[in-house]
């Protein structure tokens, strides 16, 4: 990875990133490619890239992306994740529920 020309602000903000993902489970080979996409990103975001994308730039910024979809918001779960839930709790009826009746059955 091109972390040479990193700052120590990147640095840090990517090894903050890493260890929050390792935390969560993912390996080491993902939360490092995520964790130095993101730095990226917020390089091009700044100015601080030599190239960027467009989307890069006229995204919204990686962390308020991120909290937009931690599934905390009005819409919650989606139906996949209560019926993957559902089926680690061995719910029975959950292939004929709506993603309603699998958010109560869920949280019984």
């Amino acid at each position: 990875m091109p972390r040479a020309a990193w700052s120590d602000k990147r640095e840090r903000q990517y090894e903050h990133i890493k260890e929050g993902l390792r935390e969560r489970g993912e390996d080491e080979d993902t939360a490092e490619e995520i964790a130095a996409r993101t730095v990226n990103k917020e390089r091009a975001r700044a100015g601080e890239a030599k190239q960027r994308s467009r989307t890069s730039v006229q995204d919204i910024s990686s962390g308020r992306r991120g909290g937009l979809r931690s599934h905390r918001g009005p819409g919650g779960r989606t139906k996949a994740q209560l019926y993957a839930e559902a089926k680690r709790k061995g719910i029975e009826g959950r292939s004929t529920m709506n993603k309603a009746e699998l958010q109560r059955a869920v949280d019984r």
